[in-house]
């Protein structure tokens, strides 16, 4: 069956975009730090008759989350979709505003954002190269469009991963595969900041399905209110 992989699943948009790959028939491969929670949720989508499995890593572990999608990929026969977002940021740095940044205070970012997403791609393009077909989606916040200078770290790299996909977007026009850059500029549940848009990860969802399928040309979406 096709297979979607999601780097830094976790129970909100993760999950949602499982259940709504998994809903049309697509196996769900899940890596993220955490394996019991993993297993939790590969059991939750199992219940719902979704075919789903957890490959524990973490991405700041370049050789462990390599490691995770070619175990992902023996396990479902290939990974079609490599959907990129892994959690961090707010809650594993300091955050500092522009003046006030080392080169410290972004490397950690850097790490996880784009680092990570660089040695998951290289852990699945030369598949789908080799297919002439695949998707590669790159979730960030839109501070990487848009920055906020409470959090210039967080936010230079993500710019950083957004460059990066978009470029790698352009790259492999022609190719059948698809490289696209999505900016969520909302918070996903429920507010942290008074005011600030909200909207539910089912909500979010259905925009990588549609990026997979019928928008493969979109180097770059970004969903807001």
């Amino acid at each position: 069956m096709p297979t979607i992989a999601i780097v830094g699943a976790g129970p909100q948009l993760g999950l949602a975009i499982a259940r709504t790959f998994g809903t049309h028939g697509y196996g769900v491969a899940l890596i993220a730090r955490n394996r019991a929670k993993l297993e939790n949720l590969a059991g939750e989508l199992t219940a719902e008759g979704i075919t789903a499995a957890a490959f524990p890593a973490d991405v700041l572990d370049r050789d462990a989350l390599t490691q995770a999608l070619r175990d992902a990929a023996a396990h479902f026969g290939g990974i079609d979709v490599l959907e990129y977002s892994p959690v961090g940021g707010f809650d594993s740095t300091v955050l500092t505003a522009p003046s006030a940044t080392e080169p410290s205070h972004v490397q950690h970012e850097m790490e996880l954002q784009l680092y990570g997403a660089i040695a998951a791609s290289q852990a699945v393009l030369p598949a789908m190269r080799e297919a002439g077909a695949g998707t590669l989606l790159f979730t960030t916040g839109a501070g990487s469009i848009d920055p906020v200078p409470q959090v210039a770290n967080v936010n230079a790299a993500a710019a950083a991963l957004r460059n990066w996909a978009i470029n790698l977007h352009k790259e492999l026009d022609g190719t059948g595969v698809q490289a696209t850059h999505v900016g969520i500029d909302v918070s996903i549940g429920m507010s942290v900041v008074p005011g600030f848009p909200t909207a539910k990860p089912e909500e979010i969802s259905p925009i990588y399905w549609d990026l997979h399928t019928t928008r493969r040309d979109q180097a770059e979406l970004i969903f807001s209110r």
